[in-house]
């Protein structure tokens, strides 16, 4: 099992593909279990890291509280152990987060930038926060969830949709720590770092080319917080897309684009 002892933590990580570097930083509560699809497309196309965060999956779950910093520290000591003086990087939702205070750190290790479907946080705006969903009850909370996954999901909607029924419904084939587990323990710690998330008034750090990916639905990161990076961000784009938190899975022309743009 390749692991990296770092930042007084293991953490499991894992190779796909070859190209030029890329470091991915996963969503919230998101494992390379859950999410190994996902990172097999940046895989199929550049040489792709992805690691289970602090916290989750196979890495060390330690005492909380757990802060973005340490999150970004991880990603380093990642590429470090990669032998990669930089590297392009990728971050979905958290993921978009611990990736801009990556860069805003430690610019000159960051070739290129796509950050999907995230926030800036502080004046900037925040995403929807997840330590408060994952209080709610457990019907709540699977309501809530496809609520803010996209603002136009309804059974309306799903009926005339079959795709997004079927996004929705992967998604929440997911399995759940066991309340009290260390598991548990780590997605609460996570989730309380990622509230604290602010990297509004360091965007101006980021020197390298950077994409911001948006969907137009998105009920957990607004468009309006994407826009708002990009207002920030010097030599960056925004593109908005045709769907919600998972814009990536709903619209065709996403996937080519954001890989095309990495891999340029």
């Amino acid at each position: 099992m390749p692991t990296i002892d770092a930042n007084g933590i293991t953490i499991y990580y894992e190779e796909f593909g070859e190209g030029p570097p890329l470091l991915f930083f996963n969503g919230s509560f998101s494992t390379l279990a859950t999410s190994r699809p996902l990172v097999q497309v940046f895989g199929a196309h550049l040489h792709t890291v992805a690691h289970d965060q602090r916290g989750l999956g196979k890495t060390s779950i330690p005492t909380g509280p757990y802060t973005m910093a340490e999150y970004a520290a991880d990603g380093l000591a990642v590429i470090d152990a990669m032998g990669w003086d930089t590297c392009r990087v990728v971050g979905v939702s958290f993921g978009g987060m611990v990736a801009q205070e990556f860069a805003v750190t430690n610019p000159d290790r960051v070739e290129r930038l796509a950050l999907l479907c995230t926030s800036p946080g502080g004046a900037g705006g925040s995403s929807y926060p997840m330590h408060e969903l994952r209080a709610m009850p457990i019907e709540q909370r699977a309501k809530v969830g496809i609520e803010i996954m996209d603002t136009r999901f309804s059974d309306e909607w799903f009926a005339e949709h079959p795709s997004d029924l079927a996004l929705v419904s992967a998604m929440g084939d997911r399995p759940s720590p066991a309340e009290g587990s260390d598991a548990a323990r780590g997605e609460f710690e996570q989730a309380n770092a990622r509230s604290h998330h602010d990297v509004w008034d360091r965007l101006g750090a980021i020197s390298c080319p950077t994409l911001v990916a948006a969907g137009r639905y998105d009920g957990i990161a607004s468009l309006a917080n994407s826009e708002a990076i990009v207002s920030r961000v010097p030599n960056s784009e925004l593109r908005v897309y045709e769907g919600g938190h998972a814009f990536f899975a709903q619209d065709p022309n996403a996937f080519g684009e954001i890989l095309d743009f990495l891999a340029e």
